[in-house]
């Protein structure tokens, strides 16, 4: 009667961890505060997990944070991409590829 079914697991999901979520969150929390920033949107695939930002929910996202696994040995796991999709930072640790907006949202608050 009580029978567990485990999910069919496909070759597995790319997703945020706890902290890197939390740490993406929370520069979102920043940016809505400042407002800059009006909604998310998060997607997780099997290589790789996107969170994106926007201005406007009508618009393409202002920035996209990607985490591909795939990359660890290369390039870094996560990067960071604008607008038109051009790569504005690679990394291997997730607070520098985020750098660029911390700067972008100091300069909002002085404002």
């Amino acid at each position: 009667m009580s029978v567990v079914t485990p999910f069919p697991r496909h070759g597995g999901q790319v997703g945020w961890e706890r902290l890197e979520f939390l740490t993406i969150i929370d520069l979102y929390g920043r940016m809505v505060a400042a407002g800059h920033w009006r909604d998310y949107a998060i997607r997780m695939d099997r290589d790789v997990a996107v969170f994106a930002a926007f201005r406007r929910a009508a618009e393409r996202p202002e920035i996209r944070i990607e985490k591909r696994p795939a990359l660890r040995q290369r390039q870094g796991v996560y990067a960071l991409l604008g607008e038109q999709g051009q790569v504005l930072k690679r990394g291997r640790e997730l607070k520098n590829v985020l750098a660029p907006i911390e700067r972008r949202l100091m300069r909002l608050v002085r404002d």
